[in-house]
C-alpha cells in the first residue's frame, strides 16, 4: 500500500528500511520510531488528516524520518531487541545525532531505551501511548500475563522461529465494527464523504496487513517488559549497558489517551516520575480517546500532534509539568 507522503528510502538495513519525508536540507532531524508489534509503519502515515508525518510537517518541522520495520523472514528469526537497536543506532548516526525522537506506543519504549544508552545522540523525546512501568495494570500486561510461556514457545517453533503475524492477529487484535472504525479514525463528523471511505479503506488494508516478528525478538520483549518490568525496574540491559531511566535528562513530552484500552493514562504518565528530566523540560498531554486514536485520529492529530511539532521547533522547551496530572504509583519514582 503506497505511503501518504511523499518520501524516499534513506538507507537499507536488516531490521528495517530508513524513509526520509524532508521538505528541507537543514533543520534538526525528527525520528519516528514506528511501533513493532504488529501491524506495519504505515500507521504513522495513514492518509491525509490521519498522519501524524503530516501533522509534524505542518507544524513547521522539514525534515523527518520513518523506521519502516520489516516483516520477519525466516533469516531473522535470531533478531534480538539489540538488533532493533543497532540498527536504530545506525539510522540515527546516517540522519546526524542529535535527533529528536518520537516513539509510538511499542516503539516509544525502544525510543526510550535508546536514549538511555545513548543520551548524547537524543536531543528531545516524545513518547505517545508507551508502555514502560506495567506495574500499572493494563489490558495489554494482563493479555501477555495470561498468555503461558510454554504457549508462546510453541507459535515460535511452529512458525520456524518467527511470530505469525497472521496468527497474531485474532486473539491480540479486535474485530473493528465500521462504528468503531469511525471512533478510532474521529471520522464522526465526516462519515459517508467519499474522503472518509478511502480513509476507512486504507485503514482497513493497514489493519489486515500484519507484519511477523522474530522469535528472539517477541520472547525478550514478552517476557523481559511486559512480565519482569525490567525497563522501569532498572534491570533492563540495552547492547551491553543497564539502562537506569534516571539518567534520562532530556526534554521529554508524553501522550496519553484518556480511554486508551491498552496503555491507560495511568500507565503512559508515570513514567515521567522515572525519569531524570528535570520538571521543567517535562510536558505531559492527553487526548479524550482510545489508544489508536492517538496516532492516527483527526482531532488528536490537530490538536495535541500540532502542539508536539511546536513544542519540537522551539529552542526553549522548558514548560511546566501538570503533577496533578501523574498517578501515584507505588514504587515510582
Amino acid at each position: 500500500m503506497p505511503w501518504t507522503t511523499a518520501n524516499s528510502i534513506a538507507l537499507e538495513l536488516p531490521s528495517m528500511r530508513l524513509r526520509e519525508f524532508s521538505r528541507k536540507r537543514a533543520g534538526r532531524p525528527v525520528l519516528v520510531c514506528a511501533p513493532y508489534a504488529l501491524h506495519g509503519a504505515l500507521i504513522t502515515d495513514l492518509a491525509p488528516g490521519h498522519s501524524v508525518v503530516e501533522a509534524l510537517q505542518q507544524g513547521g518541522l522539514g525534515r523527518v524520518y520513518v523506521t519502516d520495520w520489516r516483516s520477519a523472514a525466516p533469516e531473522m528469526r535470531y533478531f534480538s531487541i539489540d538488533s532493533y537497536l543497532s540498527d536504530l543506532n545506525v539510522a540515527i548516526d546516517e540522519i546526524g545525532a542529535p535527533v529528536d525522537l518520537v516513539g509510538l506506543c511499542q516503539g516509544g519504549w525502544l525510543a526510550l531505551v535508546y536514549a538511555g544508552r545513548f543520551p548524547g545522540k537524543v536531543r528531545r523525546l516524545v513518547l505517545a501511548g508507551t508502555p514502560v512501568d506495567i506495574s500499572v495494570p493494563s489490558d495489554l500486561s494482563r493479555m501477555v500475563a495470561n498468555l503461558p510461556p510454554q504457549m508462546l514457545d510453541a507459535w515460535i517453533d511452529r512458525a520456524g522461529g518467527t511470530v505469525s503475524g497472521g496468527r497474531m492477529l485474532h486473539p491480540w487484535s479486535p474485530s473493528y465494527s465500521l462504528h468503531d472504525k469511525e471512533v478510532i479514525l474521529q471520522l464522526d463528523e465526516a462519515g459517508g464523504t467519499p474522503q472518509a471511505s478511502d480513509v476507512l479503506e486504507r485503514f482497513n488494508r493497514w489493519n489486515d496487513a500484519p507484519l511477523d516478528l522474530p522469535g528472539a525478538y517477541y520472547r525478550e520483549a514478552t517476557n523481559w517488559i511486559f512480565r519482569e518490568n525490567r525497563i522501569a525496574e532498572g534491570q533492563f540491559v540495552a547492547l551491553g549497558r543497564k539502562i537506569d531511566l534516571a539518567e534520562v535528562k532530556a526534554p521529554v513530552f508524553l501522550l496519553a489517551g484518556e480511554n486508551d484500552e491498552l496503555v491507560p493514562l495511568q500507565q503512559a504518565l508515570a513514567t515521567a516520575r522515572l525519569l531524570g528530566t528535570p520538571s521543567s523540560s517535562l510536558v505531559t498531554a492527553s487526548e479524550p480517546c482510545g489508544h489508536l486514536s492517538l496516532f492516527i485520529g483527526r482531532k488528536a492529530l490537530s490538536d495535541s500532534w500540532r502542539r508536539i511539532a511546536e513544542w519540537l521547533a522551539k529552542d526553549d522547551v522548558a514548560g511546566p509539568l501538570d503533577k496533578s496530572r501523574l498517578p501515584q504509583v507505588p514504587g515510582s519514582r
